[in-house]
């Protein structure tokens, strides 16, 4: 998820005022009646919202907008702990499509439905199916919209497949992508076939490893939460991924996330990579050396239609903020076309938060920046099935992780093993064996219990 592992060339900021706001300052009622509270990670498009709101959404509503903006491993840890003790520091939070279904239900969020319902020109049906569907709790409610959205592709270098004379389907297997790896090693210079995610981190290789397992067979947990983990399917696929990142794979692999990958495409050391749509942008930009030589097709797949997974940050108010009807109108106006027409026309339309609104792949403005790969993405994105992303049930929603609040910690030690078997330091069957342990431990004792 570049909403995960994307954050490394965000620029760094502990605390941040925005739309006349001062600092950090929290408080569901800091600044007056007229004022709510927002924190929030600190991605490019994130800077771009705190830097429109005064002179947009304050002039427009009244309503200063007081910004919390931190790194997202921080912002995650403060969000919990204040909508788990809904302490009311801050109305809204920017939330992804991973907490709201454990947020919902612990009724840390409130429902926008009434708000929905009353704001006809925020026009909920323009928002992307997979996505509204993500950000709804279990009740059928909405609980958070979203800024922007995400799904995962296969990016290759067109000009190296003709020099090779390769042809990528528009729907690769990831045989084909593994057969095309170990063709394109040193087809240019330095070049490598591959680019994966190897850094530890649930939110790093294991987003892209779990629709591997997804694809292959696998799954963390069956439908009444047994540890899979060690299971033939979930070995068969982490064995490919690591077999062929080893093989066929970016320099530094064991330390690879979203950033370094990135980088690597950017500068043409890997002819292909597997990771987040929102990296087309990037790739696309102005001055990029590799603009207008990357193709975009589907996620790769083995035994599913599709594996691309579902990513969005989003906005979810907290239940206990006296000020929801303020709230509201943040959100409405954030999470807006009108918003993306406002970062089109001052920004540019290839920073506008995208992935969320049908009408945004209807913008010919937005069609013409994004031209490489709109529509790539769009497809993607409405391809994803959070709810039933394998070939078997699943106890609970997730393409590239498990929405429960212990996965963060149980993917993120897994993947220390999987990263050391990348590095040559362990066999992915002691990897996995272990994490087996740990998911009976941490996730199958505690949910068979309740």
């Amino acid at each position: 998820m570049a909403g995960i592992g994307g954050l490394g060339g965000a620029a760094l900021l502990s605390s941040c005022s925005g739309a006349g706001g001062g600092g950090g300052a929290g408080g569901g009622g800091g600044g007056g009646d007229n004022s709510i509270s927002v924190i929030m990670v600190n991605n490019p498009q994130m800077i771009d919202l705190q830097k429109l709101t005064a002179d947009n959404f304050t002039k427009d509503t009244g309503i200063t907008v007081n910004y919390t903006v931190l790194p997202e491993n921080d912002v995650r840890d403060k969000i919990s702990q204040e909508f788990s003790s809904q302490a009311g520091q801050y109305d809204v939070a920017s939330i992804s499509n991973y907490e709201v279904p454990f947020y919902s239900k612990n009724e840390w969020l409130a429902p926008l439905d009434d708000f929905i319902s009353a704001d006809t020109a925020f026009a909920q049906d323009d928002i992307l199916a997979p996505l509204a569907t993500a950000l709804t709790g279990e009740d059928g409610k909405v609980y958070a919209e979203p800024f922007y959205g995400e799904s995962s592709f296969l990016m290759y270098r067109k000009d190296i497949f003709e020099s090779k004379g390769l042809t990528m389907p528009a729907k690769p297997t990831w045989q084909e992508v593994a057969d095309f790896a170990a063709q394109l090693d040193g087809a240019a210079p330095n070049m490598k076939g591959i680019a994966l995610r190897g850094q530890p981190g649930w939110g790093q290789v294991f987003a892209p490893l779990t629709t591997v397992v997804n694809t292959f067979g696998g799954t963390w947990f069956d439908e009444n939460w047994n540890a899979q983990v060690n299971a033939p399917e979930f070995v068969e696929a982490t064995k490919f991924y690591v077999d062929l990142v080893r093989a066929h794979g970016e320099a530094g692999a064991p330390q690879a996330g979203f950033t370094e990958c990135l980088n690597g495409m950017t500068q043409s050391q890997v002819a292909m990579w597997y990771d987040a749509t929102s990296a087309a942008g990037s790739l696309e930009a102005t001055g990029s050396p590799v603009a207008g030589k990357i193709g975009y097709v589907a996620a790769p797949v083995n035994k599913t239609d599709s594996s691309g997974w579902l990513y969005s940050w989003a906005w979810g108010v907290q239940k206990a903020s006296q000020k929801q009807e303020n709230a509201w109108k943040f959100i409405s106006w954030a999470s807006s076309q009108r918003y993306e027409e406002l970062v089109g026309s001052t920004v540019g339309w290839a920073s506008v938060p995208a992935g969320k609104r049908n009408s945004t792949y209807e913008n010919t403005d937005y069609q013409q920046s994004a031209g490489p790969f709109y529509q790539a993405t769009q497809d993607a994105i409405n391809a994803a099935d959070p709810a039933d992303p394998g070939v078997q049930k699943r106890p609970a929603p997730g393409i590239q992780f498990i929405a429960i609040p212990e996965f963060a910690n149980l993917g993120t030690q897994v993947s220390q093993g999987v990263s050391s078997a990348i590095a040559g330091q362990t066999t992915v069957e002691k990897a996995l064996d272990d994490g087996q342990a740990l998911a009976e431990k941490q996730v199958t004792e505690v949910y068979q219990k309740s």
